[in-house]
């Protein structure tokens, strides 16, 4: 399942979640920020994304929450549940109906994610050293992007295709050097693979008139330069994050992952692509 999100009304309303999805937001909140009716946000919300609002916020609780438990195995789950707005009884029975385990089940699985993965032990065989990774990682400050872009729900799988499809689109604004970012929101160890949100992005000319344009939040990142296929890039992320950052100085900041493209060839034949993971220093490190 492939679903462009082209309504900028419902993505102005997807940011706002995202960005206050620690908080105790409700379906009012996000209809009134974009300044629509609650019944007219929500008709228009569930025909462009098949999902509610409601189930949506949700979701992405769930969903977020539980990568944090995978990364953040020094914090207590009543500490992540209450980050997201839950009591621990309230947090670990929407944990057990969204994912079919309760927090603790999961936490003790994703200790040996490989569990998690199909062809665990294929998988596994994969990963490199931590110095594999880390003589491949730049830590880098970036400054924020200005972007024309395109939102859509599907497997990061078939990503190779949606970017053909986006590249022959906006082929009037792409240079050979153009910048091309794609700005993943869930990992696909715990969100399903067809709900898995992404944009397709191109660096804006300062001249563009298209109506679609965003900005990428900057910051500190963890930047793995990969040589591959678009295939290999599922079981780097899964290292990097479960090998690399596990046993770096660091740990995963909130914001999107970003994989970015500096030339058509890299795109096209999924050459060169700068992995960008969203870090900050460890409290453990900034104390030393």
């Amino acid at each position: 399942m492939h679903i462009m999100i082209t309504n900028e009304v419902i993505n102005k309303g997807i940011d706002y979640i995202i960005e206050n999805i620690h908080k105790d937001i409700s379906v009012s909140d996000v209809a009134n920020y974009c300044n629509y009716s609650k019944y007219y946000f929500c008709r228009a919300f569930k025909e462009a994304t098949g999902f509610s609002v409601y189930s949506y916020i949700k979701r992405l609780k769930m969903d977020y929450s539980a990568v944090r438990i995978m990364m953040d195995r020094d914090r207590s789950i009543t500490d992540i549940g209450l980050q997201f707005g839950y009591s621990l009884s309230n947090y670990s029975t929407a944990f057990k109906k969204h994912h079919n385990v309760s927090p603790i089940e999961f936490r003790y699985i994703s200790y040996s994610s490989y569990d998690l993965l199909p062809d665990s032990i294929k998988m596994k065989k994969q990963l490199k050293s931590f110095d594999d990774y880390d003589k491949r990682i730049g830590i880098q400050k970036m400054e924020d992007f200005t972007v024309i872009y395109e939102r859509a729900f599907g497997s990061y799988m078939e990503l190779g295709r949606y970017w053909s499809e986006f590249i022959y689109k906006y082929k009037d604004y792409i240079k050979e050097d153009t910048v091309m970012i794609t700005r993943l929101y869930d990992n696909p160890l715990v969100t399903r693979l067809n709900q898995c949100m992404y944009d397709l992005c191109i660096i804006a000319d300062e001249n563009s008139r298209l109506s679609n344009k965003t900005s990428i939040k900057g910051g500190l990142f963890a930047v793995y330069h990969f040589d591959g296929m678009l295939q290999d890039i599922f079981i780097t992320y899964h290292g990097l994050l479960h090998v690399w950052l596990l046993n770096s100085n660091y740990i995963l900041d909130n914001g999107s992952f970003l994989n970015i493209y500096r030339s058509m060839v890299d795109i096209k034949k999924h050459g060169h692509i700068e992995l960008c993971i969203p870090i900050k220093m460890s409290k453990n490190s900034e104390v030393n």
